[in-house]
């Protein structure tokens, strides 16, 4: 690209000078030589090859990437390629499209990249699942390569509600319409009947905390939690310091309550934010991995961080398998090693509270194992533990700054991120707000019961609805009590009312979003996205 814009500005600067204009210059008074023109042409002629050549193999190049797939012998889903397409100004999103490429790959996912610009309607209303990636230059603009599309796509009203799919936006927030062509695109999409996959993510200047809230989504979309981070987080030091079961007794999951405290001065964090955890494999894992090699768990060993015993960077590392580096000395071992990646949680409590705190569901492997992230938090880190923890700030799920009417919808460990909300909605004053939360049974899964009753009985929460499944004979969910109070949601949403929901991707988000859907009807459930006032933390 740099060869061709450096070629065609020595065309322009010749032609210039052929025709005697610079700045203010005027054509020659005498023609020139004939040798001149001559030797000019011939140059002009050499040049306009080279342009031709080079052009043509970028073309080449751009089909080649387009086309180009995960071989098959990678791919385990039967599902339909993914189909990641690109808008780069600079080339950032460009890169970033192809490490999301490479992270499909190495989830086993079918993907295929493309170009924003070679991307028609007929090939979005074929897809499944597309993954967008597009970058936003000065004012609001669509980069040089997407205007095409803009003009010939997005000026059309295409049916595409078979599609699903997620954005990733880079932006700048020096700018006032920051990010402003990936939300124009996000709310085209929506308007066209596509459903997103997840909210979409907005990154200010490359921020890294918000690339890896990218990765978690695409952990969780290909069902490979394991996906190495493209930039490990540079976490604190927190301790342990609360472990409570929930749901004792409950015909679901484990659900604990912790409670982290900052070992360091400085720890900020609003209502809203994500706690980015480093977990650690289980010491009886580690234990096993050292016996099976003969190893000595405190023997030295050099990592990027500077040193450190084998059994700590083995805490922190994906395990090798049992046939995997036997033999090898614990400095060849430690360099063939990967970080385990992060993993999210919502935050549910208010820095006034001294401590992060969590509401997290154990998970299992489908051989009945504890999942990496909620079994380092939930049952192998012992209290008073050191934890690895990051907050990021999660801007797009920041309460409103006014004291309009807030709707909270949520199920499950959801409801961590719609307490810290009340807690700072209730702290403020902001007395308007409405809750709708939903689990399995009201005697064993009802979170923060006698905090929550407390707020709705001094007017905290206006209006509390919940939708316990299992506690009559047919099931009831969240996104029903939505539609039993339709009157009452058009009129707060009339009211200028926002609506947050955070919990399952699956079942509730959609149901949720079809409930808004038929109760606003388009034209309102549409306006209530483009001025940002629907918003999900969803997983």
């Amino acid at each position: 690209m740099l060869v061709t814009a450096a070629i065609l500005a020595a065309l322009a600067a010749l032609a210039g000078w052929l025709l005697g204009l610079q700045g203010d210059a005027v054509f020659w008074r005498d023609p020139p030589p004939r040798r001149l023109v001559a030797a000019a042409a011939i140059v002009l002629a050499w040049l306009a090859l080279t342009v031709a050549v080079l052009l043509r193999e970028r073309r080449r190049r751009r089909r080649a990437a387009a086309g180009a797939c995960v071989p098959s012998s990678s791919i385990t889903s039967t599902a339909a390629p993914i189909l990641v397409a690109y808008a780069s100004q600079t080339g950032f999103a460009e890169q970033l499209a192809a490490q999301t490429l490479e992270s499909l790959a190495a989830a086993g996912a079918a993907a295929r990249l493309l170009p924003l610009s070679e991307l028609d309607a007929a090939q979005l209303a074929g897809a499944e699942r597309v993954l967008f990636v597009v970058s936003t230059t000065g004012e609001g603009d669509p980069p040089d390569g997407a205007i095409a599309f803009v003009s010939t796509v997005m000026d059309d009203a295409p049916a595409l509600s078979p599609l699903r799919y997620g954005l990733l936006a880079l932006g700048d927030s020096e700018y006032v319409n920051f990010c402003g062509f990936g939300r124009r695109l996000d709310a085209w999409l929506r308007r066209c009947g596509a459903t997103p996959l997840f909210d979409a993510v907005e990154v200010d200047n490359g921020e890294e905390g918000a690339l890896r809230h990218w990765q978690h989504h695409l952990a969780l979309l290909t069902g490979h939690a394991d996906l190495p981070d493209w930039s490990p987080p540079q976490y604190g030091r927190w301790r342990l310091a609360e472990r409570i079961l929930m749901n004792p007794g409950s015909a679901g999951d484990p659900c604990f309550h912790l409670a982290l405290v900052p070992t360091e001065p400085g720890a900020s964090w609003q209502a809203g934010d994500i706690a980015e955890i480093g977990p650690r494999n289980a010491a009886a894992e580690v234990a096993r991995v050292l016996a099976e090699r003969g190893l000595d768990a405190q023997a030295p060993v050099r990592t990027g961080d500077g040193a450190a015993t084998l059994a700590a960077v083995l805490a922190a590392s994906r395990l090798p398998a049992s046939d995997e580096a036997t033999g090898a000395a614990p400095q060849a071992l430690v360099d063939g090693l990967q970080p385990l990646p992060h993993r999210e949680y919502s935050i549910a409590s208010l820095p006034a509270d001294g401590a992060v705190h969590l509401l997290i569901r154990q998970m299992r492997r489908p051989d009945g194992t504890l999942g990496i992230g909620t079994g380092w938090l939930t049952e192998h880190a012992p209290l008073g533990a050191t934890i690895a923890l990051r907050t990021r700030s999660n801007s797009n799920f920041h309460a409103p700054p006014d004291a309009r009417p807030l709707i909270l919808v949520g199920n499950g460990t959801g409801l961590a991120g719609l307490r810290a909300l009340l807690k700072e909605r209730v702290a403020a004053g902001r007395r308007r707000n409405w809750l709708v939360f939903g689990e399995r049974n009201a005697a064993h899964d009802w979170y923060y019961r006698d905090e929550i009753e407390a707020w709705h009985a001094t007017g905290g929460i206006e209006r509390l609805d919940l939708a316990f499944s299992r506690d009559q004979p047919g099931r009831v969910y969240v996104q029903q009590r939505l539609r039993e109070a339709a009157d009452a949601l058009r009129d707060w949403v009339g009211q200028g009312a926002s609506v947050y929901v955070c919990g399952s991707l699956e079942g509730m988000a959609p149901g949720v979003e079809a409930a808004l859907l038929d109760t606003l009807g388009r034209e309102r459930f549409d306006r209530l996205a483009i001025e940002g006032r629907y918003r999900r933390d969803v997983y």
